[in-house]
């Protein structure tokens, strides 16, 4: 039998067609479904804190980014057990973060965020502000260290948008 431009047609879209539910039934049977803004999240304790609630805040931290890479305050000191609410405003044109963490993982995750700029992130320890904006994040300190807060954002980093935190006893 000769093969056709129209017979290969047909046989390539039977077999897709005989593929496809073995494609779906691949990506899993659980329906996509938005997180239920309702939903109390997960809270996950880290080695520089928790991540608290607005009503537990006995302190609040105004934080101004800005295009010069820089934070003011440039440094912050907290009690251990401190739940403070931040305050976070950016002043500058670009897109700026909050992120608080230890030295070493802040380096880790700006480095990676060279490799993909584009990453998104939902840590109750990250604060994204675009420009002009302002955003409140809540954060238990339940450990003693040095830490610090920092801009991830590719470049930023690496140009100072950083400063030391300390939590004491």
């Amino acid at each position: 039998m000769k093969k056709t431009f129209a017979n290969y047609s047909l046989s390539l879209l039977l077999g897709a067609g005989l593929l496809l539910p073995v494609a779906v039934l691949a990506h899993g049977t659980e329906e996509h479904k938005k997180p239920n803004s309702t939903a109390q999240p997960v809270l996950e304790q880290t080695a520089w804190g928790i991540a608290g609630t607005p009503a537990k805040a006995n302190r609040t931290v105004k934080v101004v980014m800005s295009d010069s890479m820089r934070f003011e305050p440039s440094s912050m000191q907290f009690k251990e057990g401190e739940t403070v609410k931040f305050v976070v405003k950016n002043e500058g044109k670009l897109m700026h973060e909050f992120v608080l963490g230890t030295k070493d993982k802040n380096l880790e995750h700006a480095d990676l965020m060279k490799k993909f700029p584009n990453m998104e992130h939902d840590e109750p320890y990250m604060a994204h502000v675009a420009p002009g904006k302002t955003t409140e994040m809540v954060w238990t300190f339940n450990r003693s260290g040095e830490f610090e807060f920092a801009c991830l954002i590719a470049g930023h980093f690496d140009a100072g948008m950083r400063g030391p935190l300390r939590v004491g006893k």
